[in-house]
């Protein structure tokens, strides 16, 4: 198989030996005796695992709690851009997926590319080019280290609106072609990382199955070496899970996986956040009947509760109480289609979850494994597991 060249593959082989050998990250002997081959990696099985998911907090991992919830994979996303002002060989986020793969555990990293507020550079531009050297400085440190690199975390949130369309296919299909080629030059056909396209978000919206998302699907169908994509579906109501799998499993090959390593119902929380607090929780706690639910999480987040407080605030929301086995729901639903390679859920709760915490604000800290920032530590380093998903998250493995 004839591989074509990135503008950077000239130097790439160079970096990644000098990147790989300064961190003694596995692979570096490969790279130095010139790698190669045809890029013909043995596919992930359709594994059909929940990991722990952190975002873009992977320097708050807690192994203790991971081994706790018997957790084997973990999951985050890295912002390229960072690479301008952090090294990437210190950043905490790539630092910290390295140190928690050589301690046993599978890993998968998200390649965030943030366009929110900048056009996508042209394939050939360059722009493109200082984006793509920005990107040789990476991916020395993860390719043949971590065991799933998605390319891309969110890309159809991650831009203006307005460049939805062919604009955001040619960069991404432009990236992934070099993912692709630096995985050959570094890793060769024994390579340990696996590639995925992702992530999509809101499919069950028919408006948002549009022309960009065909071709993005079809890029990934028709490229070998992406052995699926990744789905997003933080939904309203859990049956729409199944939209995403309807839509988008027809469209890969017969011998593709899928990832999910994000899902949740937080827009069903948002819409009790206005709900009056349980009677009985009220006058337990000494609340006014008309104190709504998201005022007394504002109270946990100022001062976090203990956890009794805090499990009785959810279980006794029907809301809440009526969805607590939605894990197991879900991935139930997930593991029938019989190509599920690896599924994640939020783990624990972040900064930014409570930042400018208000009545509108999505409440993603009711989705975390462990009430990090709302109810007290339990002592030796470890948080407290929030009310109803640890059992299942355990049942589960």
């Amino acid at each position: 198989m004839t591989r074509r060249r990135p503008a950077a593959a000239f130097t790439l082989v160079a970096a990644a030996v000098t990147a790989m050998l300064a961190l003694g990250a596995p692979g570096a002997a490969l790279a130095a005796d010139g790698g190669g081959g045809d890029d013909r990696v043995a596919p992930l099985p359709p594994l059909g695992s929940l990991g722990a998911n952190y975002n873009e907090n992977l320097d708050q991992l807690n192994e203790r709690e991971l081994r706790e919830a018997r957790a084997s994979w973990v999951r985050g996303f890295y912002n390229v851009a960072e690479a301008d002002t952090v090294a990437p060989s210190e950043s905490p986020t790539i630092r910290s997926i390295g140190a928690v793969h050589d301690r046993g555990f599978q890993t998968i990293l998200s390649l965030k590319f943030n366009k929110a507020n900048t056009a996508f550079p042209a394939p050939g531009s360059a722009a493109m080019a200082n984006e793509l050297a920005r990107l040789d400085r990476v991916l020395p440190l993860v390719l043949g280290t971590v065991d799933i690199v998605t390319i891309g975390n969110e890309p159809f949130i991650e831009s203006m609106p307005a460049q939805r369309d062919e604009r955001l296919n040619a960069f991404y299909e432009t990236v992934a072609r070099h993912v692709i080629d630096a995985r050959a030059e570094l890793c060769g056909d024994d390579c340990a990382t696996h590639l995925y396209l992702g992530a999509l978000n809101r499919l069950d919206l028919p408006q948002n199955r549009t022309a960009a998302v065909e071709r993005f699907l079809a890029f990934a169908r028709e490229t070998p070496e992406i052995e699926g994509v990744d789905l997003h579906p933080h939904v309203p109501d859990e049956a729409r899970v199944q939209a995403f799998l309807d839509y988008t499993l027809p469209r890969l090959r017969a011998d593709q996986t899928f990832l999910m390593t994000e899902f949740s119902l937080v827009w069903y929380w948002q819409e009790h956040m206005t709900d009056p607090v349980p009677a009985g929780f009220a006058d337990r706690y000494g609340y006014a009947p008309d104190t709504q639910v998201w005022e007394v999480i504002g109270e946990a987040i100022e001062e976090p509760f203990p956890s009794r407080k805090w499990n009785d605030l959810l279980s006794e929301s029907p809301w809440f109480e009526g969805k607590k086995h939605v894990l197991s729901d879900v991935m139930g639903q997930l593991r029938s289609t019989g190509r599920l390679a690896v599924a994640t859920y939020g783990f624990a709760q972040i900064p930014s979850m409570t930042s400018g915490w208000s009545a509108t604000k999505p409440p993603w800290l009711l989705n975390s494994v462990y009430a990090s920032l709302t109810v007290q530590a339990r002592g030796e380093a470890m948080s407290t597991p929030t009310y109803a998903w640890l059992e299942d998250f355990r049942r589960l493995q």
